[in-house]
């Protein structure tokens, strides 16, 4: 595997509040990398230096030919606007030059049948909109995917749906996904290595290396227990 990101001394501060410190690490192409912190560690705005939307001093370096889809945490869209999820995907399409056989393609990628997408996306579950909002990633064939916690507001059912679905992305279109999330169970599962972050210091590695009981006492400031997923493939 080759390097898709390489992160190098990376730090993001206002005034002299440090928000990310001296954050080295590096993404190898077709795995998949969690973001783990409490609240305020930076796992954000991590994510914002990485696309660009944020100054940071340091080097962020993708690899040649990256593609990169975003779906943010919160996105700034009234979902009581009188737009269909068609309508939604379609002005994508328009921004990135594409045609409506990419609305097809996408929309089959996340499992949204176009009775669903012809929606109101107001009527939409939280499960299905999100599902939009990863198609709406999809376009343009990105070869990395960055998702901040896609699994919020979804109920359980639907944020084991979402997990499994980006599994298989992954795998089956060697996509490299980097992903913030709170759920230590799905890290430990579908997590190839895990950034912890909290109070300026960092720890990287494989799952089962890193979250141990006293990095996550310290990471969280209290006992912290989760479930070890012992099946490497279970699609």
């Amino acid at each position: 595997m080759d390097t898709m990101l390489d992160v190098r001394h990376l730090s993001v501060h206002f005034g002299r509040r440090y928000v990310l410190r001296d954050l080295s690490f590096s993404v190898q192409r077709g795995t998949s990398l969690a973001i783990l912190g409490p609240n305020g560690a930076g796992k954000t705005m991590l994510f914002r230096s990485l696309v660009g939307a944020t100054p940071f001093d340091g080097t962020v370096r993708w690899a040649a030919g990256t593609r990169i889809g975003y779906v943010p945490q919160k996105l700034d869209l009234d979902r009581d606007i009188p737009i269909t999820g068609l309508d939604f995907l379609t002005a994508r399409i328009a921004l990135a030059r594409g045609t409506r056989a990419d609305v097809s393609r996408v929309l089959t990628l996340v499992g949204i049948t176009p009775d669903v997408a012809d929606q109101p996306i107001s009527v939409l579950s939280g499960g299905q909109f999100q599902r939009l909002l990863l198609a709406f990633a999809l376009v343009g064939d990105p070869n990395a995917l960055l998702l901040d916690e896609p699994t919020t507001g979804v109920d359980e059912p639907g944020q084991e749906h979402i997990n499994k679905l980006l599994s298989i992305l992954q795998h089956d279109h060697a996509l490299t996904v980097l992903f913030i999330s709170h759920e230590l169970t799905v890290v430990s599962r579908y997590a190839t290595n895990v950034l912890c972050l909290s109070r300026g210091i960092a720890c990287f590695g494989p799952p089962r290396t890193v979250l141990t009981p006293d990095l996550l006492r310290d990471m969280y400031s209290t006992d912290v227990h989760y479930h070890v997923h012992d099946h490497a493939d279970d699609r």
